[in-house]
């Protein structure tokens, strides 16, 4: 959901994400006509579409359950915030690396390696290839792979504001095997295409930033559509997943200007100064920690406990706690039923943000490139 803002001289290149289309769709010419997104859409066309991605998605994330979940999630929410669906990867798709593994709120990638997660789409797509050719767009399986993870990680629990401050046995609990919810969290409605556009300056201008105040944040989300409330409870996205020292390293190290270490005052000074210690330096872009200390391997409601502890990761976070209508709801959403239900209705709505459906845009054949190139 956040990126870090890079330095002028560094080049970044958005990934793509996807929307689904189906056989026999024909751009338009001037114009192209959209319709709504909607259950079922496969029945006729390609039946076994969700169940392909589901298959694939379910086996790699039993492989990787700690790490994936998160990665497709971001995918899913980049896809959403940069000109949906409209995005792709460069024509080196390893030229740039995961500088977090983090979920939904994931905020950037760095300069070398590859998106996390891009390779469970590329083995989603080739699936759907062999039955279906022509069929689901890239997009889609972005959408249904981020469900699909999502889903198979959550596990049933309740927090309460008293959970003690995480230690070094609960995080290896909490990274232990996840049990599958047993169910979809949430429906992903269908009719998404791919889109014929990639701007490397839209990437740059769209997606949030780790360091953002909750005024920037507002205005990020309003700008897509989405409320006060949605960006709260897609914030819980960062129950999941990681986030690298170089991204949160301002607010450990001479905070306020002073010669000795000062730190954030928003943060538990314990929190602060154990995420001192682990990063050593506030440039470090090799270290990671968890996003959701004492439960970051589980999707769950454990961010808006640690929030209200004063254990939010990101300036982004704490800043959710700055604004009176934001953190009435962050107080609300410790409830884990009551998460899980908002965060499937935010993220829906979400999912429909710019979305391309009809005869707009196409069914791209190669992720990297619009067909035809």
């Amino acid at each position: 959901m956040v990126r870090r803002r890079p330095s002028p001289a560094v080049t970044t290149m958005p990934v793509v994400l996807v929307v689904v289309v189906f056989v026999g769709v024909v751009v338009g010419g001037a114009s192209a006509s959209a319709g709504p997104l909607k259950a079922h859409y496969y029945r006729h066309v390609c039946p076994a579409a969700e169940a392909v991605v589901r298959d694939i998605v379910t086996a790699r994330v039993a492989a990787d359950p700690t790490a994936l979940p998160a990665k497709l999630l971001r995918l899913f929410f980049h896809d959403c915030f940069v000109r949906v669906r409209v995005r792709r990867v460069g024509a080196d798709r390893h030229g740039g690396r995961e500088r977090r593994g983090g979920g939904g709120g994931t905020r950037t990638r760095g300069r070398t390696g590859r998106w996390g997660g891009y390779d469970v789409i590329e083995t989603g797509k080739g699936g759907l290839e062999g039955g279906c050719p022509g069929v689901v767009s890239w997009a889609e399986i972005v959408a249904f792979a981020a469900r699909n993870a999502v889903s198979y990680q959550v596990k049933p629990s309740h927090y309460s504001l008293s959970s003690p401050a995480p230690t070094p046995a609960s995080i290896v609990d909490a990274f232990s095997p996840c049990v599958q919810f047993g169910r979809d969290l949430w429906d992903v409605q269908l009719g998404r295409r791919d889109g014929v556009v990639s701007l490397a300056s839209e990437a740059l201008a769209n997606l949030p930033a780790p360091s953002d105040n909750f005024t920037t944040l507002e205005s990020n989300f309003a700008g897509k559509g989405l409320d006060v409330k949605d960006l709260v409870i897609l914030s819980g996205a960062h129950t999941i997943g990681v986030g690298h020292c170089n991204l949160f390293g301002a607010r450990l190290f001479n905070f306020t200007g002073a010669a000795a270490p000062s730190a954030d005052p928003s943060l538990n000074a314990a929190y602060a100064a154990q995420l001192r210690a682990t990063c050593g330096s506030p440039s470090n872009n090799a270290t990671a920690v968890p996003m959701d200390p004492g439960s970051p391997a589980r999707f769950d409601a454990h961010y808006f406990v640690n929030l209200k502890l004063g254990r939010g990761l990101f300036a982004s976070d704490a800043a959710l706690l700055a604004d009176r209508r934001a953190a009435a709801l962050v107080h609300g959403l410790t409830d884990q039923d009551y998460f899980l239900r908002e965060f499937k209705n935010a993220v829906r709505k979400m999912g429909r943000v710019g979305v391309l459906t009809g005869d707009q845009g196409e069914i791209r054949k190669n992720c990297r490139a619009i067909n035809g190139k």
